[in-house]
């Protein structure tokens, strides 16, 4: 072991890296595994597997394990609002635009219902469970055939685990099914486990960041992609090196109080915006968040 002294330290180690499975009563007999460590559905072939998780990776995996597994279960709490990849031929981020992102969020969502009408028909009745929860109050989940495959049949949706007994999973709406494979695409858990708590806690993954770089308390410590945005993460991850950069050659901040006020800001609109998730709590919307690092990189330049 060794120490220095150094004038910054920038954390990038990502925020996909460690696994959070949730607990249930009971033990399981068969295999389990997060997501993470799923690699080809041929290493599945022939089993019943039930994959917890509704968002974009646990739906992949769903999609790809029909055909090769004997069985496809999918499993979630809420359900999920499912937004093709491809609405009307064209890619559906290509609906994200500069211009579009200055409209009130409101008419936003309603446009997208309206589309999602037009281009998918009816979710209920496919068997992929609607939540209660307005189109939009979730990081989307994407896939152009999991519908498809729910409707088919090859894929057949199921509410939350209640308990294990064995090779049986048993759910909370009292039905219970053989399984041999649990896959739990059940997200992860921001940690830095080379940064003391007392410098930056993220507990339920809740990390107080100005503008979702810099801990108010803690200057000359700065973090590059702790963020989930609506569209591409490497532009705004570019924004955000400038920025800093900026800040180590000299570049001025708003006073502590002040980013904690700006902090306190965001965190309300997500919770106004979003279901309460972990998953939620590093959510920026792609163009206002680039505009945001944009102003703050014009701003700090030395």
């Amino acid at each position: 072991e060794s120490s220095a002294e150094y004038g910054a330290v920038i954390v990038a180690n990502g925020h996909h890296w460690n696994p959070r499975v949730p607990e249930f009563p009971g033990m399981f007999a068969g295999e389990s595994m997060h997501s993470r460590g799923y690699r080809s559905p041929d290493d599945l072939r022939g089993k019943r597997v039930l994959v917890l998780g509704i968002g974009n990776s646990g739906s992949d995996i769903a999609c790809d394990l029909v055909g090769v597994a004997s069985q496809v279960y999918l499993a979630s709490r809420r359900g999920a609002h499912i937004i093709p990849r491809y609405l009307f031929g064209r890619p559906v981020d290509t609906f994200n635009t500069e211009s579009g992102s200055k409209i009130p969020f409101p008419l936003t969502r309603a446009a997208y219902q309206v589309l999602l009408w037009l281009a998918r028909g009816r979710q209920s009745g496919s068997g992929i469970a609607v939540p209660d929860y307005k189109l939009l109050s979730e990081h989307p989940t994407l896939s152009q055939d999991l519908l498809k495959h729910a409707r088919a049949g090859d894929i057949v949706g199921k509410p939350n685990i209640e308990r294990f007994e064995g090779d049986r999973v048993r759910f909370v709406d009292g039905t219970s099914v053989e399984v041999d494979v649990i896959i739990f695409a059940t997200g992860y858990q921001i940690t830095f486990p080379f940064l003391d708590s007392s410098i930056v806690d993220p507990t339920n993954n809740q990390v107080e960041l100005y503008q979702s770089v810099i801990p108010p308390d803690h200057r000359g410590l700065y973090f590059i992609g702790l963020i989930q945005p609506l569209g591409a993460i490497m532009p705004l991850a570019e924004l955000q090196a400038k920025w800093v950069a900026n800040l180590i050659g000299g570049g001025s901040l708003p006073s502590a109080a002040q980013m904690r006020t700006a902090i306190d800001a965001n965190r309300q609109e997500l919770a106004e915006r979003y279901v309460d998730s972990p998953r939620h709590t590093i959510q920026v919307d792609f163009f206002p968040y680039k505009q945001a690092m944009e102003r703050e990189v014009a701003r700090s330049e030395p």
